[in-house]
């Protein structure tokens, strides 16, 4: 049983991990991590968790940024990590490329954007990555975990204080090393993309660009249509393969029939192979609505369709859609670790979702192939006081950043953002696909998938992945180039009596 024992394991750290958005519970739609699962056998790694490179070192931060009672003043132990082997050094002005760390800990993002490494190399480039507060190891008060906390601890816990956890950061690591001339280019993936974004427009004076790798910052308030991330699942099902998307869209009818048999369970158990009985038809459901969307997300949802359209002649729907299960980056074992994941007090990232990050996901009975499940502010209000005590604030984050309107009000006093997304990834729904003015743009690809271009360059990269870097590198550079034109003309200026 120890394969079995062990792949639970590894799905429960995924589900908690990866930002993918599950909606087959009303109440709550289910937010997971930005995953960089296949990139992670590409790395060397020492027995520290890290390439020798990466130095991890640790920061007295303070607690809150914005505030002057007593506790505001209390510190913790910031995590960061910095890796200098391509690094011209604080006398050339080389840029320091920042990674906004997002709902993770560190190391998995420092291990993964490869591309980062791409650009130090290129740029002589100083590599930071920091930390999340709350997440990894900069947790407050001296916790290590977030089970057990309640809003009295966790109530520091905001992207706002994040951001400023960054720029306090990089301003105090400039000065110890000399670097203050050094330019400041941000970059994050999907939750850390958009912190990147943000970051870039709440502290100009810190950092000169930001990449924002699938960051969906307009999936807030009623900017996105809120089926748009299961729409685009659909939509990449149903393009591959017709046949797998009518199966699929069939079996949750046929899924709820077998239930509600004699021994109903237990052949679905027996269907779907899973390692523990089931207890209901919804637990089935949920799991598989995540291997769709993990499938969709990753850009592997011809493994599941080759498989289903490849059954055997007289193979009932859920025969079929048990051998795509099987084929799936969930399958392949001696069973299936069907397990649900529900809301709770262990993620942080559900007391993110529970105070300001709430992306009404949810949709009807017949715009996707899953089944009806609407977003429900009051239902998911009441989880979270459930779960927490707290309730959310659902308009917060566009009152924070925005959002609406958002080509004319950022274009009007915001610089120096790319956009990057792939089409097959859901959460390009709610991402910007259009450039706002010359140097805010969005570059996109109709093939990629969730923060592909972060990942480390490959020569068997396709063309159209690589044009899509070029593009960011490109741009990038420009920024660094007249940065340094700047300066140069200041100093100038400066000679001159000006």
């Amino acid at each position: 049983m120890e394969p079995q024992r062990l792949l639970l394991q590894f799905l429960r750290l995924l589900l908690l991990l990866l930002p993918t958005i599950i909606c087959s519970s009303a109440a709550y739609p289910r937010t997971m991590r930005y995953g960089m699962v296949e990139r992670y056998s590409t790395i060397t790694i020492t027995d520290s968790g890290l390439p020798p490179e990466f130095v991890t070192y640790y920061y007295e931060q303070t607690l809150d940024h914005f505030n002057y009672k007593y506790e505001s003043y209390l510190t913790f132990q910031h995590k960061y990590i910095l890796n200098s082997k391509y690094w011209g050094g604080a006398n050339t002005s080389s840029p320091i490329f920042v990674y906004t760390g997002d709902e993770v800990g560190i190391d998995g993002d420092a291990i993964s954007a490869g591309f980062m490494i791409d650009l130090a190399s290129r740029f002589k480039g100083l590599l930071l990555y920091i930390e999340h507060r709350y997440y990894g190891e900069s947790m407050p008060f001296g916790y290590t975990e977030i089970a057990g906390q309640n809003s009295s601890t966790l109530g520091y816990f905001s992207s706002s204080q994040a951001l400023a956890d960054y720029a306090q950061l990089i301003i105090d690591l400039k000065r110890n090393l000399s670097a203050e001339s050094c330019p400041i280019i941000a970059i994050g993936g999907s939750y850390g993309g958009m912190l990147a974004s943000w970051f870039r427009l709440k502290y100009p004076h810190i950092v000169i660009g930001a990449l924002a790798s699938s960051a969906p910052i307009l999936y807030f308030d009623d900017i996105t249509p809120q089926n748009g991330y299961h729409v685009i699942v659909t939509k990449d099902f149903r393009e591959t393969s017709e046949n797998c998307y009518n199966t699929i869209r069939q079996s949750w009818f046929e899924i709820d029939k077998v239930a509600t048999q004699a021994n109903g369970l237990m052949n679905l158990s027996n269907i779907f192979n899973s390692c523990m009985p089931l207890y209901s038809s919804e637990e089935l459901k949920n799991y598989l609505g995540i291997v769709y969307v993990f499938s969709a997300q990753y850009n592997s949802v011809s493994q599941i369709c080759d498989a289903i359209d490849t059954a055997p002649e007289g193979t009932d729907i859920l025969g079929k859609v048990a051998r795509g299960l099987n084929a799936s980056f969930f399958g392949g074992q001696s069973c299936n670790a069907v397990i649900d994941i529900k809301p709770n007090n262990r993620s942080g990232w559900y007391w993110q979702t529970c105070t300001e990050m709430v992306m009404p996901i949810g949709h009807g009975a017949n715009d996707t192939m899953f089944q009806a499940s609407p977003f429900d502010i009051e239902n998911y209000t009441r989880t979270c006081l459930d779960i927490f005590g707290v309730s959310p604030r659902p308009h917060w984050i566009t009152t924070e950043f925005g959002g609406h309107d958002i080509k004319s009000t950022l274009g009007n006093f915001a610089s120096n953002i790319i956009f990057s997304n792939g089409l097959r990834d859901p959460w390009s729904a709610g991402g910007v696909l259009q450039n706002i003015s010359d140097s805010i743009v969005a570059l996109y690809t109709k093939e990629g998938s969730h923060c592909l271009d972060l990942s480390s360059p490959s020569p068997s990269d396709p063309d159209w992945l690589v044009s899509q870097r070029d593009k960011e590198i490109n741009i990038i550079g420009g920024w660094i180039e007249d940065y340094n034109n700047a300066k140069l003309g200041s100093k100038m200026n400066k000679k001159i009596g000006f």
